[in-house]
């Protein structure tokens, strides 16, 4: 049932209340007086009202993940911690609120389209495209991490932070990946050309001064260009080829060497082996020479004839042999064997 059905009376059974009555008790509820009617009006209270307005104006909150920089008429003067603080009003002061804790991203390459987990990426040709040290092409894409380290720095030294940064990280791979080859670049390089990269980039930055600290470089994808993509899977292949024949060559090696090195080990032991046999039969000899010589000395002729039989026997062995005595021979005529191995061929003629 609405108000129409009570007589047309709003306030029901009440009477409606007095304006003139309800201005006196807000009056009388104001610690200080002052008048609606007077030669001003309600300017004053206007200009109250504008005063605490403009005078609260200064709170401010800062959240945890921010650091509040106060200005004074464009200048930092201070900085404040996660909290409730509060600066001189507008225009006096104003404070800028960084995310310090915030790990900023930048993609230099590429551009990720919606969710950058599922989504694919738009290419930045011009952005990837590097010359590496032998002057071959490669297509790299990478992101750069990095936070606030210096909230003064970051927002008074360096205008477009985020475009510096990015401006900075792509010179710095540039210049690393133009101190170094391809191959290393497709494969075992990667991780120091990030760390190359990062420190490159941390240095430029520092020297800005832009109050910026890098937490990350990360190659994202690296190959050669769309145009070559071909005859680089064919100079992989080759050295896959390359590789397993070195690796073949290294297993006959090490087959054949040990082999080698035994016969050689061989080798030299039979010469150590026959230089000491010669070297102890040498000896022998000269040990028998000396005292035949010392029996020589002491009777030249019977030593001299003793030696020539021997040698005769040496030489002669299995013929039959007549010794006759120096002083005889003379008186002696020749004779020949008559015995049965003499006479043998002359029964056969």
């Amino acid at each position: 049932m609405g108000w129409q059905d009570q007589g047309g009376d709003p306030w029901g059974s009440k009477q409606a209340p007095d304006l003139q009555e309800t201005i006196e008790k807000i009056k009388k509820s104001i610690p200080f007086k002052f008048s609606f009617g007077g030669k001003y009006g309600i300017f004053p209270v206007i200009v109250i009202v504008a005063v605490l307005v403009w005078l609260l104006s200064g709170i401010y909150v800062v959240k945890p993940e921010q650091i509040g920089v106060v200005k004074r008429f464009g200048k930092a003067v201070r900085t404040t911690m996660p909290g409730p603080h509060y600066h001189l009003p507008v225009p006096i002061e104003t404070v800028l609120k960084p995310a310090v804790t915030q790990v900023r991203r930048i993609e230099i390459g590429f551009r990720s389209i919606g969710d950058r987990q599922n989504s694919p990426n738009r290419a930045v040709l011009g952005e990837s495209l590097m010359l590496t040290r032998a002057e071959n092409i490669v297509n790299l894409t990478f992101i750069v991490q990095y936070r606030i380290s210096d909230p003064i720095q970051y927002l008074f030294n360096v205008k477009h932070q985020e475009k510096t940064v990015k401006d900075a990280a792509e010179a710095s791979m540039r210049q690393v990946v133009g101190d170094n080859n391809i191959d290393d670049i497709l494969t075992t390089g990667k991780f120091q050309i990030q760390q190359d990269t990062k420190k490159i980039l941390q240095d430029i930055l520092d020297s800005y001064d832009a109050g910026v600290q890098v937490l990350a470089v990360q190659l994202q994808d690296v190959h050669p260009p769309q145009q070559v993509m071909a005859a680089f899977k064919d100079v992989a292949s080759a050295k896959e080829d390359k590789a397993k024949m070195i690796n073949e060559a290294h297993g006959y090696r090490n087959e054949i060497l040990p082999k080698s090195k035994g016969k050689a080990a061989q080798i030299v032991n039979d010469a150590i082996a026959y230089k000491e046999s010669k070297i102890i039969t040498a000896q022998g000899d000269a040990s028998r020479f000396e005292k035949i010589l010392s029996q020589y000395k002491s009777a030249r002729d019977v030593t001299r004839k003793r030696l020539y039989l021997e040698m005769m026997e040496e030489i002669l062995p299995d013929m039959e042999k007549v010794i006759i005595e120096d002083k005889v021979g003379g008186n002696m005529l020749p004779h020949l064997s008559l015995d049965a191995h003499s006479l043998k061929p002359l029964r056969e003629e």
